[in-house]
């Protein structure tokens, strides 16, 4: 009886039992994208896993900043198949969110900021061509963030380095084995998620007031209400978690609720997030008063 307890506590144990939900995304896009490699493309089966890559975004945000286990390990793990899943390392959420966006929360120190590129807009076009823009500045923050692994701590900068290796390994055993079906099965749902990963920056700051905390308050990010909390873990409200960066996105509801929403413009609530994407980036291509307003003061663009 005693080996049985000992062997029971050493099994992983959630933190939060909520995360039942992220362990079923986990395991749900791998399984959709075997079946369909084994038996052929549906259409059905790839839209969910195309839903599914921005769930694994969101889980890869959660897990960084709460991890989701008990034990270090079954963390480690988790950090692995996070990274063979999103086509990405995971490690590179410290320096480009935690160290930088959560810091400086969309302010003029904030590198991959919306009103950096090409001005403070809210569009079509600025939301499609955000991703690459903060690959471009992110990526010397990763390359700053591993020399100081390497220097510093070279046990964590090998770990980075094996992510690295897990995902191109991965990426290179697949192609080798059928490129059309790697490339169809695997690495664009990849980059479908990888997009939306970093287009949402844009969605939740873009035309939000980026200027000095004093004058900003708490009106530096927008929030969605409705469908897309309950299917993607609550990361509409923004403004509650970069408030409470290590409440699990389970409270989020509540904080949002009882501390936030009243206290952020009414124009920074919102809704839901497809009625807004089709208001702002569909009709307010045609039809000005579609179109969002910025709530920052010209003087603080920059």
């Amino acid at each position: 009886m005693a080996d049985g307890l000992s062997r029971t506590r050493r099994l992983p144990v959630l933190r939060n039992r909520r995360d039942w939900q992220s362990l079923a995304y986990l395991v749900a896009l791998p399984a959709l994208a075997a079946w369909q490699w084994r038996h052929g493309f549906w259409w059905p089966l790839y839209a969910l896993m195309l839903f599914l890559t921005l769930g694994i975004g969101v889980i890869h945000h959660n897990h960084t900043h709460i991890r989701m286990w008990h034990g270090r390990w079954s963390n480690r793990a988790t950090d692995f198949w996070i990274t063979l899943l999103q086509g990405h390392p995971t490690f590179v959420f410290y320096p480009a969110h935690v160290a930088n966006h959560h810091r400086f929360k969309h302010g003029a120190r904030d590198v991959a900021r919306t009103y950096r590129f090409g001005g403070d807009t809210n569009h079509l076009w600025g939301y499609l061509i955000h991703p690459a823009q903060a690959v471009w500045v992110l990526y010397p923050l990763f390359y700053a963030w591993l020399g100081r692994l390497r220097r510093h701590w070279p046990g964590a900068w090998r770990y980075c380095l094996c992510q690295y290796g897990a995902w191109l390994g991965l990426w290179g055993g697949l192609l080798a084995v059928n490129p059309v079906k790697a490339l169809v099965f695997v690495i664009i749902p990849q980059l479908h998620g990888l997009h939306w990963l970093l287009a949402t920056n844009y969605l939740q700051h873009a035309h939000a007031d980026g200027g000095p905390r004093t004058v900003a308050g708490l009106n530096y990010a927008r929030n969605f209400e409705g469908l897309v909390n309950p299917l993607l873990f609550n990361i509409g409200l923004h403004t509650a978690h970069h408030e409470h960066p290590r409440a699990h996105w389970s409270e989020l509801t509540r904080l949002h609720r009882d501390h936030y929403r009243a206290r952020v413009m009414p124009a920074l609530n919102e809704g839901g997030l497809t009625p807004y994407m089709f208001r702002v980036f569909v009709l307010g291509i045609f039809l000005p008063r579609f179109r969002s307003r910025s709530c920052m003061a010209p003087e603080h663009v920059r």
